[in-house]
């Protein structure tokens, strides 16, 4: 039936008038893949499916000119795409974004994308958010003119070139918005945290003031959030080693209220440890609103006279945060 449908939806286009010119060809050519079926989106919206056949994925679309994801099932990799790109994909699954080749049509705008995402400025971002203001805008400058002069270089479409600044514009922009995020909440730290009286899963309720004498490890958490949820297995290592340490571990639920059976439910079956609280009123709660907490997972480290350590503390799956606890808690 499927095949049937590419038949009818080939001969429709046929019949509308389009030529080679008016469709991209994509083909891949995957090992180790993770289905038998690729998924050409455009943001949240699946433009094209592309079904395995005879060991290949094969299709002809007509496209917008512009930036798309491929999706596999499980991964993700950037296609730059227009009418006319006759595009050949190499890749193994298990080594996803490191094995992407291109030939054909198109080929060298979307290896340059593939190499981006292999030299991503990741590592270097990292360093930069800990640079001092001016020594921050220094650096955001110098990545800003070294990728605009590799693209320049490159001999690329003008047309990818134009998008490509964009996102690089965008990407720069939302980590200059992150440093400023960072700065302010290191401004908080050393200072006397705001407090909470939130209702407390094994009954009653339960006060920042009630853990004075502890170190206070928070994390600000909902049932639905899923990095909040993959962060669930390294907190319950980090709350094992520390067991018997002078810390106390706090879950802060910012569930809404309707679903707050859900999160009673969702932490007896998951055999939740620490001290696991529901926040009065949601993302609007005074600690939570206190913080300026906008995204989750967050954390934040309270010292035992209830000052600020960190007021966005490492994860539990970030080796800093056992490194911290070791050298703070006795």
């Amino acid at each position: 039936m499927k095949k049937l449908y590419f038949i009818l939806t080939a001969l429709l286009f046929s019949s509308l008038g389009f030529a080679q010119s008016d469709v991209v060809k994509f083909q891949a050519d995957i090992a180790k893949r993770n289905g038998d079926m690729l998924y050409i989106k455009d943001n949240n919206k699946i433009i094209q499916e592309i079904k395995l056949d005879k060991g290949i994925f094969k299709a002809s679309f007509p496209v917008k000119e512009g930036m798309y994801q491929l999706f596999d099932g499980v991964e993700y990799a950037m296609l730059y795409l227009k009418n006319g790109y006759d595009l050949k994909m190499t890749m193994d699954a298990s080594q996803f974004d490191e094995s992407i080749k291109f030939s054909g049509t198109g080929a060298k705008e979307n290896n340059y994308l593939a190499q981006e995402t292999l030299s991503d400025e990741g590592a270097g971002y990292e360093k930069m958010l800990n640079l001092e203001e001016e020594g921050f805008k220094k650096a955001i400058e110098e990545v800003k003119n070294r990728n605009l002069e590799k693209m320049n270089k490159a001999g690329l479409d003008p047309a990818f070139v134009t998008m490509n600044k964009v996102g690089l514009d965008t990407n720069l922009l939302g980590l200059q918005q992150y440093y400023s995020q960072i700065s302010a909440n290191k401004k908080m730290n050393n200072t006397v945290s705001a407090t909470f009286d939130y209702e407390n899963h094994k009954g009653g309720k339960t006060k920042l003031e009630d853990l004075r004498g502890k170190y206070v490890y928070i994390d600000v958490w909902a049932t639905w959030c899923g990095p909040c949820r993959a962060e669930i297995p390294s907190l319950k290592v980090v709350e094992e080693k520390f067991h018997e340490k002078n810390i106390a571990f706090v879950s802060i639920s910012i569930d809404v209220e309707k679903d707050h059976e859900k999160w009673k439910k969702f932490v007896t079956e998951k055999d939740l440890g620490g001290i696991q609280l529901f926040a009065d009123k949601d993302w609007k709660s005074d600690f939570i609103a206190s913080y300026k907490i906008n995204s989750i997972p967050r954390f934040i480290l309270i010292d035992p006279t209830g000052k600020i350590v960190d007021a966005d503390a490492a994860r539990p799956s970030d080796p800093r945060l056992t490194a911290q606890l070791e050298s703070l808690v006795k």
